[in-house]
């Protein structure tokens, strides 16, 4: 089978998108179900209920490093939500989950257009405040408007075999009437975990505001970083 491409920007793109070395700090929050649901309505998802009226929320910042996509930040809100048909219930639903994108911002239009374009992604451009010491920290600003920050403390290191092994990852998007399902795989190492370890900070951007109906600031569940991740991304299917 001959492999897809896409010209973005008057370059051809050729499928699968590689990620050879990136950076990730995310952090996962249990939210209430309810309101996670009416942020992300619009898009015909369901949020995976993995305990009674709660669902996962994981917040992310990702510097992408070597890629095909080129050197950028990305920030993104993703809602853990069911496939499209399921209506799973509980811990182990989180098994067959995967992460619907709500907020994605970029500080390179070339990435920019690629995510909206190949993907679906809900990409926008803002500027990055990275501060990178004992405690790691970063600030998104969308024009001109502060809209999040956090602040990650040290985890303590997990042995490689547990993180180098591919991953498989379902993302889901929406973006103009179209529902999407993106099919990703991920190994990391230099991969580091603790309990907490993550706090958010709003501003008064819209985003703040919907982070803000989900319960923000609040203690994360988990939190973590990794030194070195290497991703591929397929052709977004829609669903």
């Amino acid at each position: 089978m001959t492999a897809s491409q896409h010209t973005i920007a008057g370059t051809v793109l050729t499928m699968p998108v590689e990620v050879r070395k990136a950076t990730q700090h995310m952090a996962m929050f249990s939210v209430d179900a309810d309101a996670a649901q009416a942020m992300i309505d619009y898009s015909g998802f369901q949020v995976c209920r993995y305990r009674p009226n709660r669902a996962v929320a994981v917040l992310m910042l990702m510097r992408y490093i070597d890629t095909d996509l080129g050197e950028y930040y990305e920030y993104g809100t993703n809602v853990m939500v069911n496939p499209p048909g399921s209506e799973a219930k509980g811990l182990r639903a989180l098994q067959s989950a995967g992460a619907f994108v709500h907020h994605l911002p970029v500080d390179q239009p070339f990435t920019l257009e690629a995510g909206c374009k190949i993907w679906g992604y809900p990409k926008v451009m803002a500027d990055f405040t990275i501060r990178d010491g004992h405690t790691y920290s970063f600030d998104v600003t969308i024009d001109g408007q502060f809209a999040v920050g956090m602040d990650f403390k040290p985890g303590l290191p997990m042995p490689s075999a547990f993180t180098s092994k591919p991953q498989e990852q379902p993302t889901y998007s929406y973006r103009d009437g179209v529902r999407r399902r993106t099919l990703g795989t991920m190994t990391m190492t230099d991969a580091r975990y603790r309990p907490g370890g993550a706090t958010v900070r709003l501003g008064e951007h819209p985003y703040a505001k919907e982070l803000a109906s989900l319960g923000f600031p609040k203690r994360a569940m988990v939190s973590g970083s990794a030194g070195n991740v290497a991703m591929s991304f397929a052709d977004a299917q829609e669903v």
